[in-house]
This record gives C-alpha cells, structure tokens and sequence, in this order.
C-alpha cells in the first residue's frame, strides 16, 4: 500500500511504501471491541465501597420494644431500611482488570491501522520535534492538519518535548508506535503518524504476520 507523505506545512513530499500485513488487512470489528474493552476494564479503578449494616457505627439497641407500641417490631439503627443504615447488597472493591493473549491485541492493533488507512484518516508527516516544548507551536503544525478533530498522534520515540507541548492539548493524544492503544486509535477522528514511526510499525507488527495470515488460512 502506498501512501502520502507530507511536510510538516501540510505539503505533499513523496509516497512511502507501507506494509499489507500491517495496513492493508480486513477489519475484524469483533477483534477491535475485543481489545477496546479490554482497555477500559483495565482502567476502571473498581474503588466503589459502600458498608454494609456491620460496618456503620451506631448503637446495637433496639429504639423500642418489641411488643405492646403498636408500631412495626425492628432492630437498631444501623437497619438498611432506616436513613443513615447499612446498605444491601452495595458495591465492594473489586479488580475488573484481566488479560488476553498478545496475538489477539497486536491483530486487534494491526487492522486498527489498516481501518484509518482505508478511511483516508490516517497522514504521515515528516519527522519533527518541538524544541521549545511550547504547546503554541506544536499546535501552529497541526492547523495545518484539520485543527479540532480528535487527533492521534504516533511518534517514532518517547520525545519529551513532543509530549510536554502536547499535554495541554486537550483534542490531541499521543503515543509511542510501540505503545499504542486500542481505544485512542480506533476513536481518533485523524491519526497522524511521523514517518519513521510508520517504518518502525511496518517491522514492528509484521514479524508475526506470515504466522497470522498461515493460521487464517489453516481455519
């Protein structure tokens, strides 16, 4: 698959040769929900805790006897059907996290990759750094890249300055070729990839792509 490599003002360059295995496979939109929401259930903290009728402070005396009141017969206050009691059956900490085998997420990755390059939503820019740090002048670069849209950027390392100009950008994430994430890349309106971090993912994601295409093929 060839594709368009632009300056860093938006001009066409050249085209650059990407490879199939990695951006030019099917998309396999169960694969893609697979590893999304894997992520996000990585994410959830699982802190929710409520106390039971045990757990809240109060007297263990009943407010009445039993017999003879004429009201209904109950236990103390800590009692779930009172204002301030225990609450039943409420939400304790839990780890929601799990795993799934690295083959299914670096497929779920790849035709991620191959469904923005099919969409014409995926631009590869030249290699840049921003050596100020500013964010005003990493986002005097991106107007010329459809400026708003949420935006993925993929860099060819960890550049410090890239990443500190970028965090008060609040419609840009970014992330590193050998880092990515599911989730961000798949919602990104327009992914923007520099152009050794595309050479980088093409040798990246394609050491197991004749093992993937062979397995496919035996089902």
């Amino acid at each position: 698959m060839n594709i368009k490599v632009y300056s860093k003002e938006g001009k066409e360059l050249r085209t650059m040769d990407l490879n199939d295995s990695v951006f030019g496979l099917p998309v396999n939109d169960d694969l893609i929900w697979y590893a999304i929401n894997n992520e996000l259930a990585n994410k959830r903290q699982g802190s929710a805790n409520t106390k039971g009728r045990a757990e809240i402070n109060g007297s263990n005396a009943k407010p009445y006897k039993q017999k003879g009141t004429g009201r209904a017969r109950r236990g103390d206050k800590k009692s779930p059907i009172l204002v301030g009691g225990g609450t039943i059956f409420g939400p304790k900490p839990k780890d929601y996290s799990y795993s799934i085998p690295k083959k299914a997420k670096r497929a779920a990755l790849k035709t991620i990759l191959s469904l923005k390059a099919q969409s014409d939503t995926l631009k590869i820019i030249e290699d840049f750094s921003i050596e100020s740090g500013k964010t005003k002048d990493l986002v005097k670069l991106l107007d010329n890249f459809e400026p708003g849209l949420r935006t993925v950027l993929i860099l060819k390392d960890d550049d410090p300055m890239v990443k500190r100009a970028a965090a008060n950008i609040p419609w840009l994430k970014y992330l590193s070729y050998n880092r990515l994430e599911a989730h961000e890349l798949f919602y990104g309106r327009q992914v923007i990839m520099l152009e050794t971090a595309a050479k980088n993912l093409n040798d990246f994601y394609a050491d197991t792509a004749g093992a993937d295409k062979a397995q496919e093929a035996g089902k």
